[in-house]
């Protein structure tokens, strides 16, 4: 198999490689993928490593309804553009019932359930609300579900409802400040519904997620579709089986739109660096989570701190830091310091000016308009410490 060459074309589908270069918001993700969101600042680096898109254009194509943070495949969060809102919410609507299940165990009802949903509506109006006013508002329509309720994580069912209501398209959440590096959102009644007129079937809906997920990651196997998409191995096969997919000649496995062959084909890894800086859950890696395929041999066995334990880089399923890529191939790792406000970094190869230049880009992207970037809502720069340390103690011995 010719690594270098897949790695490079994944990088260029990804748009790393500067073609997104005057594209939108919208375009961007259309192009290349969603963007997971998890309370971090993904959606951002993302945008700003494929097109240059600065912190104000991306929350102003938040804020018209072009992008939008949105429950998906497998009942992640995604940025997703609006072509695809409706296509993102009904994938993602049957892994509500997960939680509806376990729900249900204590005692709640799906009548319940739509009287609540009813109530938000109706309190909503014209407004936008927190999910505590939304609860105050709703009086009895909502209910504590006790201690039993915490343990499951499931306090009361106004987050059932929600759940639901966004599922249906019916309303949608807005984050607080327009901020789309945090987790504090109110709600608003989505009008018009973006799934209005929306008729796919389940199994429609599954192909079209698959169309659009080998025009991302393609050439990819269906084990890498079946992690993406949350389903099964036989609902993988019957979503593929209308599209015109066929294996590229070097790999058996690995499935293409039979359109994009001959580009392939065609195609040659660039003989020129080309670097680009990447969150750890960019879609390069994500889309797929095949972190060994961007890896080299030879640093497979680079010790890296992941969830506070040390590992070999080349055991570790996902990125355990934020990266530096080569035409595809991972050649660094970095975070970012906020007591430097600074990127903390280091190298896999000898770096060059080139190298520096782009962590020089993301670093001011950073300090001047996000301030910190965030991995998930959780991450912070005390609990990051420990890997900008270490990311600093290895760039000392590169």
């Amino acid at each position: 198999m010719e690594t270098q060459k897949l790695r490079a074309w994944w990088f260029a589908r990804q748009g790393l490689d500067g073609r997104c270069g005057e594209s939108d918001s919208a375009s961007i993700l259309n192009k290349t993928g969603w963007a997971r969101s998890v309370g971090g600042s993904n959606p951002y680096i993302t945008l700003f490593a494929r097109g240059g898109i600065d912190r104000a254009s991306a929350e102003n194509a938040a804020e018209h309804n072009e992008i939008s943070e949105l429950p998906a495949v497998r009942g992640c969060t995604y940025m997703l553009p609006a072509r695809d809102y409706a296509l993102g919410l009904a994938a993602g609507e049957s892994f509500r019932a997960a939680e509806m299940r376990v729900a249900m165990k204590l005692g709640v009802t799906e009548a319940e359930i739509e009287t609540l949903c009813e109530a938000i509506v109706d309190a909503l109006g014209s407004t936008s609300l927190s999910p505590d006013e939304i609860r105050i508002a709703c009086g009895d329509a909502s209910r504590s579900l006790g201690e039993e309720g915490k343990k499951k994580g499931i306090t009361t069912t106004v987050p059932l409802a929600l759940g639901k209501l966004q599922a249906m398209g019916a309303i949608k959440r807005v984050p607080i400040g327009g901020r789309l590096d945090q987790q504090r959102y109110k709600y608003k009644n989505w009008v018009p519904n973006p799934r209005s007129g929306f008729s796919l079937t389940t199994e429609e809906v599954s192909t079209e997620i698959a169309r659009r997920f080998f025009r991302w990651a393609g050439p990819a196997t269906l084990p890498e579709f079946q992690w993406f998409s949350g389903l099964g191995v036989g609902a993988s096969k019957l979503a593929v089986a209308p599209l015109d997919l066929v294996t590229i000649p070097e790999d058996p496995n690995r499935l293409i739109h039979k359109d994009d062959l001959l580009a392939w084909e065609a195609f040659q890894a660039p003989s020129e660096p080309t670097y680009a800086l990447v969150s750890s859950i960019d879609g390069i890696s994500l889309l797929r989570r095949d972190l060994k395929s961007i890896i080299d041999p030879v640093d497979a066995e680079r010790p890296m701190i992941a969830s506070k334990v040390m590992s070999n880089l080349g055991g570790l399923a996902d990125l355990p830091s934020n990266a530096i890529l080569d035409r595809g191939r991972l050649v660094g790792l970095w975070e970012y310091d906020t007591t430097s406000d600074s990127i903390v970094w280091n190298s896999f190869i000898l770096r060059n000016a080139e190298m520096v230049a782009a962590v020089s880009t993301m670093e001011t992207f950073i300090t001047n308009e996000l301030g910190d970037a965030r991995s998930f809502s959780l991450d912070s720069p005390k609990s990051r410490e420990p890997l900008v340390h270490f990311l600093r103690e290895a760039a000392l011995h590169e």
